[in-house]
């Protein structure tokens, strides 16, 4: 039985912090980055180290209770976070080592891409993540990974080197390509199900100054745009990555006065080849049409990564819908675009981000995210801060992806999904499926880790 002296006896064998719902700050600290989730768990366990995780992993399973992870806080659905259980949060474990010697870098699992892209760029290195720079390495890498470089040099999970984690029997292990090679397969794309991720070491690459910034165009143009961009991005250059985005421009600097509250469509670039071709690869692009702004230019890589961290703070309400599309066909198109001019709020948009170019040419079974054939992630957000507009934004997404999915390729990534059920994750892993039950069988067989896009064990828990 969960009483309080167990709890203080648990409390005791921690270097990080403990929070229970009487405590101050409890309700800060059950906050996420979407603010439709609310939840409330029975204690909050702020880790400083591994053995405070392995203390952690061990109370949640001798006490049967639920267990969720927080890195990062940014999932879509608030998996971070669980009503009446053990949160174990991450964020106090925030360190970072670059070998620039043998490109490479060990992540703590409490970082975000913001305190990577500080520690590598100063060596003028990176490593592919995602477009928000304040999200977690945690939970983006294990979903997979997907941002500005994909085309370049693939998703987050094809740059992971190693990864230490602790089990569910509170054991503490490295995987990698030589050790533990099951599980190391199963983490690159199946999310939190395996262990607590303590560690994540990534290949670095020599990136420093990128081409990029967001093209806009009148929300008029945007059947052409979009026929162009499906044509242009399948036969582009890996240097060349670019996602293309319905949106509402922001209402301040450094957009200008004339275009603010303006729904647009429009492509956010990032070329990483050699600064001194960029012109001449976007010569063609800006004679394709002349956009109503051109930000693209020299910047450097950790500035793009940012971007647009202000527009998309803490705190705001989201709903999420995705898919995996592999071709925009022309009746698609026509489906997009009532929806992208009936945009309900100011911060709701869909991006199409491309996962061709690197990520493709990696085999679809060499590691679990199973989708390497497609050629976008697409994805739907209604967001808006006002919690009076929860049910505008979420019947706009809902409405909007039922009308795209029978166009799509079935699946979605993980890090896109809300909770929409078990078929859906079979959808996702599709043929790698079975062999993530497998692991998970091996692994955690009782299914501790399930706060999550729950891959289910088969053997059943045995009871004396």
């Amino acid at each position: 039985m969960l009483n309080q002296t167990s709890i203080q006896e648990f409390k005791s064998t921690l270097r990080g912090g403990l929070i229970e719902p009487q405590d101050q700050g409890y309700n800060d600290a059950c906050k996420v980055y979407n603010a439709m989730i609310s939840k409330r768990p029975r204690m909050i366990v702020y880790c400083a180290d591994v053995a405070d995780v392995i203390q952690s992993v061990n109370f949640a399973r001798e006490n049967n209770m639920l267990l969720s992870i927080r890195s990062g806080g940014h999932n879509a659905g608030g998996l971070g976070i669980c009503d009446d259980g053990l949160v174990i949060d991450l964020s106090r474990m925030k360190y970072i080592q670059v070998n620039p010697q043998a490109k490479s870098a060990v992540v703590g699992a409490g970082c975000t891409w913001g305190d990577v892209d500080h520690a590598t760029h100063a060596f003028g290195m990176a490593t592919p993540s995602g477009i928000i720079s304040t999200t977690g390495v945690g939970g983006l890498t294990l979903g997979g990974g997907i941002g500005h470089l994909t085309r370049k040099h693939g998703l987050s999970i094809d740059n992971l080197l190693s990864v230490d984690m602790v089990l569910a029997d509170g054991s503490f292990i490295t995987a990698n390509e030589n050790q533990n090679q099951d599980l190391f397969w199963a983490v690159r794309g199946g999310g939190g199900n395996f262990g607590v991720v303590t560690a994540f070491t990534f290949k670095l690459h020599p990136i420093d100054m990128v081409y990029g910034g967001p093209m806009l165009y009148e929300m008029s143009e945007a059947e052409a745009v979009m026929k162009w961009y499906r044509e242009l991005i399948k036969d582009a250059p890996d240097d060349l990555n670019g996602f293309f985005a319905f949106l509402t421009v922001p209402p301040g600097p450094p957009f200008p006065e004339h275009l603010h509250l303006k729904k647009m469509c429009g492509i956010v670039w990032a070329y990483t080849g050699p600064l001194e071709k960029a012109e001449a690869i976007f010569k063609p692009i800006r004679a394709f049409k002349t956009p109503a702004l051109d930000f693209v230019g020299p910047l450097p890589q950790p500035a793009l990564q940012s971007m647009f961290d202000a527009v998309y703070p803490t705190g705001l309400q989201w709903y999420w819908r995705a898919d995996f599309v592999n071709e925009l066909s022309d009746e698609a198109i026509a489906k997009h675009l009532p929806f992208g001019e009936g945009m309900p709020t100011m911060l709701s948009t869909m991006h199409l981000y491309p996962v061709n170019g690197a990520a493709s040419r990696v085999n679809k079974k060499d590691t679990a995210w199973s989708y390497r054939d497609a050629t976008w992630a697409m994805v739907i957000v209604g967001v808006d801060p006002d919690p009076a507009n929860k049910e505008k934004i979420t019947a706009w997404t809902k409405a909007y992806w039922e009308a795209l999915h029978p166009y799509s390729a079935g699946g979605a990534y993980v890090n896109f999904m809300m909770d929409e059920g078990e078929e859906r994750v079979k959808a996702t892993y599709g043929e790698n499926y079975e062999r993530l039950v497998t692991v998970k069988n091996k692994y955690d067989p009782d299914n501790l880790f399930r706060v999550n896009q729950n891959i289910k064990p088969t053997i059943e828990k045995m009871t004396v």
